[in-house]
């Protein structure tokens, strides 16, 4: 599936994101976990931008389709009973009908049901979360919504976090 994560991007400014050099960032942050998986609490989060069409919003598009450089930095919860048909899928830069066939092709919810029932992991939280990807100024995502995702996460008293960027 090809991926245009540039566009709504005049060129100029797609090409100067393209050749960009984003320094790493070291140490990468690791921690191990303290228990054996099939006794821990975990949680999913995906970049993908899907919503449950009965409960939020989808993300603004529209703005960014006038504002190429704004990508909308909120989150939605995804319930990990939602239904297929529940959900939405509102991200410009990936093929949104593949989602809507299958969530698990971004957020895992029913392959780690399976892996739940079967023993491998603990348990899977009762919510996760869905974020946008394209986030060309994380200002806002940052200091607002990346900390209350991670409270919320905290919350749950969660032994790990699966992200699943898309």
């Amino acid at each position: 599936m090809p991926v245009d994560s540039f566009k709504y991007l005049p060129r100029s400014i797609a090409a100067y994101y393209q050749t960009l050099r984003v320094e790493r960032m070291d140490p990468i942050p690791w921690t191990p976990l303290s228990k054996p998986l099939n006794q821990c609490r975990l949680a999913l989060v995906t970049t993908a931008g899907i919503y449950d069409k009965a409960r939020e919003p989808p993300f603004d598009a529209g703005r960014e389709k006038r504002e190429p450089m704004w990508g909308d930095p909120t989150y939605r919860r995804i319930r990990r009973d939602l239904a297929q048909g529940q959900i939405g899928a509102s991200h410009l830069h990936i093929n949104n009908r593949d989602i809507l066939a299958d969530v698990n092709i971004v957020l895992p919810v029913n392959r780690f049901a399976e892996l739940e029932d079967e023993g491998v992991i603990g348990s899977l939280a009762a919510v996760n979360y869905s974020l946008m990807g394209y986030q060309p100024n994380t200002s806002e995502w940052r200091a607002r919504y990346a900390p209350e995702v991670a409270g919320l996460l905290k919350d749950e008293a969660l032994d790990a976090v699966l992200l699943t960027p898309a």
